[in-house]
């Protein structure tokens, strides 16, 4: 593949103060022919005249516009290319400015090269910038051990930097593809091999190691993601108009529009003063029309039924904080996510890093400070359609905003997928009625939500349930509990206990509440779910509806739960006459990120239904 096919890499150089960097992107520059013409002899003869020895950092001096002290003074990327595919160098002035660029978007790296001088070994800051690819899931990394003339291009030199360093990044999860022994100043194992004063090194040179590297896939390459901007009517037709941030758009597509998981088919692509076109890919900005009349507003994200994106009302991610109050539990602020805007309020604050040094602060803060990065909890108002950031990049970053101004970014991972039900016949269409949400809940005071119980048989779910139940009527609210065994009585009558019973169970369970939440209900459900993954599918369904999901964990050992037993179940699993009961010889995955949590062994049922009303009630009133 030519270079000019294959797609290019962008690559960011860290490593230890004076390690050799600006020395290495120079050479690099040099000597694959990436200068203007001219450039490297001007140079030269620049320092001759000086009287000063040439240095292959002037190269990126002069690019880069340093200052006099020769400290690259703001983000650049410079172009670069070898005989298989293209490169852009990112430089940053200091690792707190690349991971504010990394995660607001104003950078996006694939690949690292860490430059660690054989003369001096690792150094503090090596192992900083190794915790900052860490942080940001970069996981393609080259360790160039530099300065080797200074080590008499020596093997005992270089193997203690090469085990020493390996051995800290598998700490952090994370492999080099290559080590690479090498001088910037003279030229070995930059882009020509070093054979001849390093003749017990086998592997690449550091441009073959980058040819190496294994391709990020191209945007339009990765499953479609198209954030609908705007609505048009032209002509009685309802145009639909964004950007496409990946995959790939095609006349007669089935397209998911979330949040709501409404379908339709693509009828036309649009161009602003352009013939209609049969297909568009990741950066160009389109209209469509459908098929099918759904009501899609700005905000929506479209993309094939087959690779959707997640959606959920709570979201885990890197935050850096930028504002100059701290970032604290309780506190609400604007997510903005493409072309999503949504009220969040965060819940959690763990991991805290300082920026500045890369250092860990105590477990027990919750605030994120200026400069600071740290892992947020954050529960947003209405749903959220997200990805993971190493999986579709733009739809994984968002920024955090107040009154206006930019006060944080962050970086979105570890959201678990769930597979979508096709609707099998072609020829239904989802009925849009009159009376919104929005309507009766300024009717009923409140907001539709779904309140869903989790945990083992005996935890108290049903107990809780009806307590919460009670005190939510005597409020004055329309309430209605979704018992499970009430439901085997009916609805899900034929459904038995084994893995896929149980799924369908819950997935028809979520899809009755939200209808119920749609029209305006506080729907409180009690079943044993064992599975995170079907709970999560539970959350995206009642989504749909736009209304609140709140996921209670009732909480309560195994031993209590047995020694309980008011069904008698757990006896009858231990003496062999009940097969696949949850926590005898059938798997319970307790909730990782509940929204209330409950522990009925040590808390009264009117104190779990207290502490559940304490974080309910403001979710459900209304604005």
């Amino acid at each position: 593949m030519s270079s000019a096919d294959a797609p290019r890499l962008k690559i960011v150089f860290v490593g230890h103060v004076d390690h050799g960097k600006s020395t290495l992107i120079g050479r690099i520059l040099t000597e694959t022919g990436s200068l203007p013409e001219g450039k490297t002899e001007g140079l030269r003869k620049a320092c001759a005249a000086q009287g000063q020895p040439f240095e292959y950092a002037f190269v990126l001096d002069a690019l880069s516009e340093e200052q006099e002290q020769n400290i690259t003074i703001d983000t650049t990327q410079i172009q670069f290319r070898s005989a298989r595919r293209d490169y852009v160098i990112i430089d940053a002035p200091g690792h707190q400015e690349f991971l504010k660029n990394m995660i607001t978007g104003a950078a996006n790296a694939d690949a690292a090269i860490m430059v660690i001088a054989a003369d001096e070994g690792v150094r503090e800051q090596s192992r900083q910038h190794g915790q900052l690819l860490s942080l940001l899931g970069i996981r393609e990394i080259i360790i160039a051990v530099n300065k080797m003339d200074l080590a008499a291009f020596s093997e005992d030199r270089f193997r203690p930097v090469e085990r020493e360093y390996a051995a800290f990044l598998l700490e952090l999860g994370l492999t080099a593809r290559a080590f690479i022994p090498l001088s910037a100043s003279s030229g070995e194992n930059v882009v020509r091999d070093g054979g001849s004063v390093m003749p017990w090194f086998r592997g690449p040179n550091l441009l073959e190691a980058l040819d190496q590297l294994e391709v990020v896939r191209a945007a339009a390459e990765l499953p479609l993601r198209f954030p609908i901007q705007d609505v048009y009517r032209k002509d009685k037709r309802r145009i639909f108009a964004g950007r496409v941030e990946s995959g790939t758009i095609r006349v007669g597509d089935q397209l998911v529009f979330s949040p709501h998981n409404k379908t339709a088919q693509v009828a036309t692509i649009e161009r602003w003063g352009e013939p209609a076109a049969e297909s568009a890919s990741a950066g160009e900005s389109i209209g469509i029309t459908l098929c099918d009349h759904i009501f899609i507003e700005r905000g929506h994200i479209a993309s094939h039924e087959t690779d959707a994106p997640v959606e959920s009302n709570r979201v885990r991610a890197k935050v850096f904080w930028m504002g100059r109050e701290p970032l604290v539990t309780g506190a609400r602020y604007r997510l903005k996510l493409v072309t999503q805007d949504v009220e969040c309020e965060v819940v959690g604050v763990a991991n805290v890093i300082d920026v500045a040094t890369l250092d860990s602060t105590p477990a027990d803060r919750s605030e994120l400070r200026t400069n600071e990065v740290g892992e947020v909890t954050l529960q947003t108002r209405g749903p959220l359609v997200f990805d993971n950031y190493d999986r579709i990049p733009n739809l994984g970053r968002f920024v955090l905003a107040e009154g206006g101004h930019l006060v944080g970014g962050g970086i979105i991972s570890g959201a678990v997928y769930t597979t979508r039900k096709q609707i099998k016949s072609e020829n239904i269409f989802w009925n849009e009625s009159d009376i919104t949400a929005s309507r009766r809940a300024a009717r009923n005071g409140h907001r539709g939500a779904v309140v869903w119980l989790t945990g083992l048989s005996g935890a108290g779910k049903s107990t809780i349930a009806g307590a919460l139940e009670k005190e939510l009527f005597q409020r004055s609210m329309h309430t209605y509990v979704l018992d499970g065994d009430n439901l085997r009585h009916g609805l899900n009558s034929n459904l038995g206990f084994a893995p896929e019973d149980r799924a369908e169970n819950i997935r028809r369970v979520s899809e009755v509440a939200k209808l119920m939440a749609d029209a305006g209900t506080v729907v409180i459900t009690s079943f044993i779910s064992p599975y995170r993954i079907d709970r999560r599918l539970a959350r995206e369904i009642a989504l749909q509806a736009g209304a609140e999901f709140v996921e209670v964990f009732v909480n309560a050992p195994l031993a209590v739960c047995e020694e309980r037993d008011p069904k008698g179940l757990y006896e009858k699993a231990r003496s062999g006459l009940l097969k696949g009961f949850t926590g005898i010889d059938a798997p319970y995955e307790a909730p990782e990120d509940p929204e209330i949590v409950v522990h009925t062994h040590q808390q009264s049922p009117q104190e779990s239904v207290g502490q559940i009303l304490d974080e309910l009630l403001p979710r459900l009133r209304l604005k």
